[in-house]
């Protein structure tokens, strides 16, 4: 199979059926096999509904939904699991993006040799205040960390090599940093298309200003998993022997000035308490390394849901 176009959805009944045409437009005039696997995060509208009677007419569109709300990094991780193409495309269901990318996004993977292709919506129609701006200092945060030269980390029409996606977990909101999970798992040729960014037609944003708080969060959390996921007592153990040392040095520092300099008592001095304190904070952070590497030895699956219904798959 050529393509897998993986679209997570939620409350997008009014999107579907145009969307899912406009896609089968495309990918026939192009003569590409494919298939189309909507991930339904818990919609409270008639979204699964609407999956269904249009599978009836086209068997290519298959789906997959959730039993409650899990978000959009869980929906795009069943659809990976699902997904067959030798290509998989992502793209949101709200019509922001534009199904016209596909073969291009295609041919980059395929012919060009990228690893994965992002877009970027160079031009928008978000509001500049809430989500423009934001966006922004996202981005430029994430070019600093990660060292990936992209200008949209967060664009939700990407196209991927299927080795790719089969190789990566995506789970809590870390689907705004994929181009650095599949840094971290060992895929190197990142590309960047411009792709056309269309203004809202059907629904309203399902995103909330708490978001803003969670993408530097989720950031700070890849970077870390990235480099310390599999050895936490480096960070740890590094930090933890730092600390104590400080402080043991602080403490041998005043016991040496006690008896041979001065006659101050030792718990008289406000760099006593910052000693103990040190000392107890690289204990306890050498703890931490011990019980993370516990942990990342027996970690358990953190990507089980609760799938109501499927079809198609």
């Amino acid at each position: 199979m050529d393509i897998s176009i993986v679209i997570p959805l939620y409350n997008e009944e009014e999107s579907l059926p145009e969307l899912t045409a406009w896609i089968k437009r495309v990918v026939d005039a192009h003569e590409y096999s494919y298939e189309i696997i909507m991930v339904d995060d818990g919609s409270q509208d008639d979204s699964w509904e609407v999956i269904n009677e249009l599978r009836k007419n086209n068997e290519h569109i298959k789906g997959i939904k959730f039993q409650r709300n899990y978000g959009k990094s869980a929906a795009l991780n069943e659809g990976f699991r699902s997904a067959l193409g030798d290509v998989i495309i992502t793209m949101d269901a709200d019509m922001q993006d534009s199904p016209d990318e596909i073969p291009a996004l295609y041919n980059m993977i395929q012919n060009e040799g990228y690893d994965m292709v992002s877009g970027w919506k160079k031009k928008r129609y978000d509001n500049k205040l809430t989500k423009n701006i934001p966006s922004k200092l996202f981005n430029a945060a994430a070019r600093k960390s990660s060292g990936i030269k992209l200008h949209d980390f967060n664009c939700g029409l990407k196209s991927y090599k299927k080795k790719l996606v089969k190789s990566i977990e995506v789970y809590g909101e870390m689907h705004r940093y994929i181009p650095i999970i599949a840094k971290w798992a060992g895929f190197k040729k990142i590309g960047e298309k411009v792709v056309e960014h269309r203004p809202r037609k059907y629904g309203v944003t399902k995103f909330g200003w708490e978001r803003f708080v969670n993408g530097f969060l989720d950031l700070g959390s890849i970077m870390f998993v990235g480099k310390f996921g599999k050895r936490p007592m480096h960070f740890f153990g590094l930090w933890g022997t730092v600390a104590f040392m400080i402080g043991l040095g602080i403490f041998l520092w005043l016991t040496i000035t006690k008896f041979f300099f001065d006659h101050t008592g030792l718990t008289q001095r406000p760099l006593f308490f910052f000693a103990i304190l040190a000392m107890i904070m690289g204990t306890q952070l050498f703890l931490a390394g011990f019980i993370g590497e516990l942990i990342a030895r027996n970690s358990p699956d953190r990507n089980n849901y609760l799938v109501e219904t499927k079809t198609g798959l």
